[in-house]
C-alpha cells in the first residue's frame, strides 16, 4: 500500500524492539508479538534494530522479514547501546502510535492492546507499570528504590515508579523526542521530561525467555550515574556547600589555634593532624575533579557533534 507519492503508507502503530545478542530469543518474541500485533486489527510495522550484535541475532531477524512484510531491521554499523539503539528505532518509526518494548520478552506484546485503548481515549503517552520486580534480588531492588529517592531529591524531573521503557507515546511526542539534539541519552528521564497527558496500563513483568541480561552492577551504577547528571546540576552545586563548609571550619580551628598560641605559647605541630587534612583535603579536591571532569565530558561530546548512531544497512521488507 503506498501513498500518491510513492512513499509506504505510515501505519497506525510501530513496535520498535533494540536487539544487541539476542539469537535466541528472536524466533520466541515474533512467536508471540505477531499474533498479539494482528489480533488488534490494525496497521503496524515492528522495527528492529540490531545493536552490533555479535552472534546470529541479524541473520534470524532477516530469515523472519523474509516471510514478514510487516518486519523493517534497522543494522547499526556497532555496539552503541541501547540508549542510542532505542534512539535509532524512534528515528525510524512511521506509525502514529510508538511502543518500545525488549526482546527478552519481559515486556508482554499482549498489553499493547491495553495501550493502544487508552490512547485511543484521548492520551498522548501510556505508561506500561508492572506490577512486581521479578527475577531481582533484594540488592537490585534496594538499589532501584535508592536511585528513584535520589532522581527525585535532586532533579526537577519525576520518573514514574515502576515504568521502564515500555510505553505507548503518540506521534507528537515521538517527533519532540527526535527533535532534541542531546547526544547523553538517558531515555527515561526524557519520556518523563516531554511530559504530554498520560495514563498508564498495569501489567505482570515475565521472566526472561532466553539468555542472560547484558546489565550487569557496574553498567547499571553507571547508567544511574548518567541519568543523574543528565537531569540534574546538583552534584556540581553540593561541592560548592561542601567547600564552604570545610572552609568555615577551618577557619573556626585558625581562630582556635592562635588563641591558643597567644595564651599557652607555641607547641609542636602534630604530624596526624597535619597528614590527616592533607589527605581529607585532597581527597575532596580529587573527587570535585572527577565530578567536574564528568560534566566537562558531556560538554565535550556535546560539541564534537558526532551522531547517536551509524545506520550500517536498513533493510526494508522485500529486498533481495
Amino acid at each position: 500500500m503506498s501513498t500518491d507519492g510513492g512513499e509506504p503508507a505510515s501505519p497506525l502503530l510501530s513496535v520498535i524492539i533494540p536487539c544487541f545478542n539476542e539469537g535466541e530469543n528472536v524466533p520466541i518474541l515474533f512467536g508471540r508479538l505477531l499474533p498479539a500485533l494482528r489480533a488488534l486489527g490494525v496497521s503496524f510495522e515492528v522495527v528492529c534494530v540490531n545493536d552490533g550484535s555479535r552472534d546470529d541475532t541479524l541473520e534470524r531477524l532477516l530469515e523472519i522479514q523474509r516471510g514478514e512484510p510487516t518486519l523493517r531491521v534497522v543494522d547499526l554499523s556497532r555496539n552503541f547501546g541501547k540508549e542510542k539503539a532505542l534512539s535509532a528505532g524512534l528515528f525510524h518509526c512511521r506509525g502514529r502510535a510508538v511502543v518500545p518494548m525488549d526482546a527478552d520478552l519481559q515486556h508482554p506484546p499482549e498489553a499493547i492492546a491495553e495501550m493502544l485503548a487508552k490512547w485511543r481515549e484521548g492520551w498522548e503517552v501510556v505508561f506500561a507499570r508492572r506490577d512486581a520486580r521479578t527475577g531481582q534480588g533484594l540488592s537490585e531492588r534496594l538499589f532501584a528504590k535508592g536511585f528513584y529517592w535520589v532522581f527525585d531529591h535532586l532533579s526537577d524531573v519525576r520518573l514514574p515508579r515502576e515504568v521502564g521503557d515500555f510505553r505507548l507515546m503518540d506521534r507528537r511526542v515521538v517527533d519532540t523526542i527526535n527533535a532534541m539534539p542531546e547526544r547523553s541519552r538517558f531515555m527515561k528521564g526524557i519520556f518523563a521530561w516531554v511530559g504530554y497527558r498520560h495514563a498508564e496500563v498495569i501489567y505482570h513483568q515475565g521472566e526472561r525467555a532466553a539468555g542472560t541480561s547484558k546489565f550487569n552492577s557496574i553498567k547499571l551504577l553507571r547508567f544511574a550515574f548518567d541519568g543523574l547528571t543528565s537531569f540534574s546540576n546538583f552534584p556540581l552545586r553540593v561541592w560548592g556547600v561542601i567547600g564552604a563548609v570545610i572552609s568555615t571550619l577551618a577557619f573556626f580551628y585558625i581562630v582556635v589555634r592562635i588563641i591558643r598560641t597567644l595564651i599557652w605559647g607555641i607547641d609542636v605541630p602534630g604530624y596526624e593532624s597535619i597528614l590527616v587534612s592533607v589527605l581529607f583535603l585532597g581527597g575532596m579536591q580529587l573527587l570535585t575533579l572527577g565530578i567536574i571532569g564528568d560534566y566537562l565530558g558531556r560538554v565535550f561530546d556535546e560539541v564534537k557533534g558526532r551522531p547517536l548512531f551509524i545506520v550500517r544497512r536498513l533493510h526494508e521488507p522485500g529486498e533481495g
